[in-house]
């Protein structure tokens, strides 16, 4: 199996694991009276699960986007290409033989 399933797959199953404990603790809690919510119904499983499943999907996505993004190269390597140097160039502050009477004049 490529390399690449295998960390999807590893990260499908850490997404999953960490919305079962993100989910019981929402239930543990009573968030916002979502345990008693679930706890109470008898359809509470349903949403349990769903809960479950939904959330699990965004966790699986996350840590397998972490994952990918944690194997990129570092950006102490040399890159190709031509880059100048930056420069500062002077600016000079505006005086009152500079035309700034004009200038207010023209605003109003």
């Amino acid at each position: 199996m490529p390399e690449l399933i295998r960390l999807y797959i590893r990260s499908v199953i850490i997404g999953f694991a960490i919305s079962v404990v993100f989910a019981v603790v929402l239930i543990w809690q009573d968030v916002m009276g979502i345990g008693h919510l679930i706890l109470a119904s008898d359809i509470g499983w349903m949403a349990g699960l769903m809960l479950v499943f939904f959330n699990g999907i965004i966790f699986a996505g996350v840590q397998f986007g972490l994952r990918i993004m944690m194997m990129a190269e570092d950006d102490d390597a040399p890159r190709g290409g031509m880059r100048l140097p930056l420069r500062p160039v002077p600016v000079t502050p505006a005086t009152k033989g500079d035309g700034v009477k004009e200038r207010a004049a023209l605003r109003r």
